[in-house]
């Protein structure tokens, strides 16, 4: 599979936690997917500075992704956040 096909797998997927995101102001980008399926984002707007984003991470993002992009095997915020 192609990675922008993948990447546009990822969106799709982000695509049913992003209102949740845009409620607080925030929202959140697929900046890449390694050759080891790991998917690099980027928290945008108010999630970039919020303090309740690991567990964003966690219970929203890492969770729609998995789901819909099961040969994703994890998850990573290009500010170190790591899961």
């Amino acid at each position: 599979m192609e990675k922008a096909e993948l990447i546009s797998r990822i969106d799709s997927a982000l695509d049913d936690v992003r209102p949740h995101l845009a409620v607080d102001g925030g929202n959140v980008e697929v900046v890449d997917v390694t050759d080891d399926k790991v998917v690099k984002i980027k928290w945008l707007g108010n999630c970039k500075n919020c303090n309740m984003s690991i567990m964003t991470m966690r219970a929203g993002i890492e969770q729609a992704i998995r789901v819909k992009v099961p040969e994703i095997t994890g998850v990573e915020a290009i500010n170190g956040l790591v899961l």
